[in-house]
Formats: C-alpha cells, sequence, structure tokens
C-alpha cells in the first residue's frame, strides 16, 4: 500500500501556499487528502501539528511519516517522488528552464509584498472587497507587471515552453490585478484567466468563494 498523503492548509481555501502544492498535487495525479486547519483558532499551533511539520504554519505534507514543510519545498518534492513520464513534468528537465521556474516562483513569495497586502487572496477567494491601492501597492503592481513581462515575453505562452508550477503561482499573483480590476495588461490579463481555466486550478476554485468577474 502506497504511503497516505496528506496536505495541510487553512480553513477558508485562501492560502496561496496551500494553492500552488494543492495544484501540484492534482497535476500529478496522485491521490490525496486535504486537512484544514483553523489558524484563528490556532490549531497550527498545537504540538501534534507544530512539532512535526517544523514551521507551524501551512502548508505541511506528510507523506507516510515524512512531513515536509514550505510551498516551493514540497513542489519540488512532489517533482522527485512522482517523476515523468508516469506523472506531469511542473519542472523543466533543462537546468536554465528549471532554474527560471524556480526564479519566479520565488519572486512571487518573495518581492510585491505591499500588493500582497492591499490584495490579499480573500478579495479572490473569500469575497472580500478590496480598497483602493496605496500608494506602496501601485508602486508593487507596477513592478509585478514590469517582470512578469519579462518572464512572459511576447508571444510566450507559459513560464518555460510548457505548463509548469511557476505558471500556477504568476497567474494567482496577477489575479490580484485582474480580479480586482486593476490595470493589467491584456495580454497578462489572459495568460493569468487561461491559467486558471485549468482543471487542477478549478477544482481548487471550488472550494473557495470565487465569482468570475
Amino acid at each position: 500500500m502506497a504511503d497516505e498523503i496528506v496536505l495541510y492548509g487553512n480553513e477558508d481555501w485562501t492560502s496561496p501556499y496551500v494553492f500552488s502544492a494543492f495544484v501540484c498535487l492534482k497535476e500529478k495525479g496522485v491521490p490525496f487528502q486535504v486537512e484544514r486547519l483553523d489558524l484563528a483558532a490556532g490549531q497550527h499551533h498545537r504540538p501534534e501539528y507544530a512539532v512535526p511539520s517544523f514551521t507551524g504554519r501551512v502548508p505541511a505534507l506528510r507523506h507516510g511519516d515524512f512531513w515536509l514543510a514550505e510551498s516551493s519545498a514540497i513542489d519540488e518534492y512532489l517533482e522527485d517522488v512522482f517523476p515523468p513520464p508516469r506523472h506531469a513534468a511542473l519542472y523543466p528537465a533543462d537546468p536554465r528552464e528549471r532554474a527560471k521556474v524556480r526564479m519566479v516562483q520565488a519572486f512571487v513569495r518573495s518581492d510585491v509584498a505591499p500588493l500582497r497586502a492591499d490584495r490579499p487572496t480573500s478579495t479572490l477567494f473569500s469575497g472580500d472587497k478590496p480598497g483602493p491601492l496605496s500608494k506602496e501597492g501601485k508602486a508593487a503592481a507596477d513592478r509585478l507587471v514590469a517582470v512578469a513581462e519579462r518572464f512572459l515575453p511576447a508571444g510566450a505562452q507559459y513560464v518555460a515552453g510548457a505548463f509548469s508550477i511557476a505558471d500556477a503561482d504568476l497567474a494567482l499573483m496577477l489575479q490580484r490585478l485582474v480580479h480586482n480590476h486593476d490595470p493589467c495588461p491584456e495580454r497578462l490579463a489572459t495568460y493569468a484567466r487561461e491559467i486558471f481555466r485549468r482543471p487542477s486550478i478549478r477544482e481548487w476554485l471550488g472550494h473557495t468563494r470565487w465569482q468570475e468577474r
């Protein structure tokens, strides 16, 4: 019997990091369970979760008796243990293209913090209404657009030639603008909408209050 896979996420399905791991698992086509924690109630601080999950945050992945935290580490682990061709490739084989995917993932996790603050994923997944962008949020939005246009040169359908997990992560970041009707070049908006039509992402959206706009 294969080792059980459990993905731990937050109760309201709003974490962009849980989103990344969920999409990766769905694209790989491996069976898994989702265990949701009530972060407001502090369930992630309970020793039975906080200790084995290392960080006491979400997501965490349990594969049998092996635990792993941090979404990009989870994504890469899943690529290693469920590799192509039996399972979908979510990182390119070419070292440079693979590095590019990692670069995009690192960017969306570490940069444009004011935009993430002004346009939290609750405005996508919980129906929260966004306020106006702050000066810092507008500057971060402009930076996101400028960098995304370099990640996706004219004519590019994906970050690295074929769909990768970086496309899910980047599309989610761009949806902070697109879904909230903030300025975004049509080429990038179209990219974000197309990526969000993937079955793996539609399944995530089915757990949320996402409404097409």
